[in-house]
């Protein structure tokens, strides 16, 4: 007889909350029709955490993805009116991408359907179990190591 796999189950369920999550944050963007990507949501949400205008090579570096998938997000965000290219000012052979005003614009709605996502997924909490999920959360993602007794 097997003894049951608990780190194995708890493993499988955090996959399904990753693709719950995902699904009903995907939803939560058509239903304001911006379209944008998830992929390109996300590299929106980066590119606004710079203070100036970055090289497509540090998105690339930032999102952990190959230059080339920038540059065809970029192009899909720079054909829909969020973002351009600019030229660097002290290196005219970089490029360097920064939001419009409708990338702007853009990202306040996207804040707000990852929010109305937030609060659909968590809806079944209660204050105390939300709180305790954000502690156990931020354990997480810091990384640092529980002892067990």
């Amino acid at each position: 007889m097997t003894t049951p796999d608990p780190e194995g189950l708890l493993a499988e369920q955090l996959l399904r909350l990753t693709r719950r999550v995902h699904r009903i944050q995907k939803r939560h963007l058509l239903q304001r029709d911006l379209g944008i990507t998830p992929a390109q949501s996300r590299l929106l949400r980066t590119l606004a955490h710079y203070g100036s205008p970055p090289r497509m090579a540090d998105l690339a570096e930032r999102l952990e993805v190959v230059p080339r998938a920038v540059t065809t997000l970029v192009d899909g965000l720079e054909a829909g009116g969020k973002v351009r290219r600019v030229p660097d000012p002290t290196n005219r052979r970089v490029t360097r991408i920064e939001l419009t005003d409708d990338g702007r614009s853009t990202l306040t709605e996207l804040r707000r359907a990852r929010r109305s996502a937030a609060e659909e997924i968590l809806a079944p909490l209660s204050v105390e179990q939300r709180e305790m999920l954000g502690g156990l959360l931020d354990t997480l993602i810091d990384g640092e190591a529980v002892k067990r007794c």
